[in-house]
């Protein structure tokens, strides 16, 4: 059984930084890749961005230049650092895992961590 665990989320002040943190166990992909999603309040879960366990990158438009996705030196570990935070941001943030490169594409997940908070106040 795969499981992964968020950590790192909170409440910052609009302007601040966050960095998330994901770590999944029980996974033997060969080649995978990792993502983080959000949900807002009231609002659909969305892609923030994904990458691969090659290292290629894919985001979403609204948020390029503003968080940064990056895997850990150890295998199946993730982040995703976020700056210039704004209330909208603010959400239930998602770290997940899949075993092949399809971007944000939805059918790409294989299992879901339960998720850390973000609150961002204006």
């Amino acid at each position: 059984q795969v499981q992964l665990v968020e950590s790192g989320g909170g409440s910052v002040q609009a302007g601040g930084s966050l960095r998330l943190s994901c770590a999944a166990s029980g996974a033997t992909y060969s080649n995978y890749q990792m993502g983080w999603f959000r949900q807002g309040p009231g609002k659909e879960r969305e892609c923030v961005a994904a990458i691969s366990s090659g290292g290629t990158t894919s985001y979403a438009d609204s948020l390029k230049g503003r968080f940064t996705i990056s895997k850990g030196n150890a295998k199946y570990t993730l982040f995703l650092q976020m700056s210039s935070l704004k209330p909208k941001d603010t959400g239930m943030y998602y770290c997940t895992i899949g075993w092949r490169w399809l971007g944000c594409h939805p059918q790409a997940w294989d299992y879901w961590g339960q998720g850390t908070q973000v609150t961002v106040s204006s």
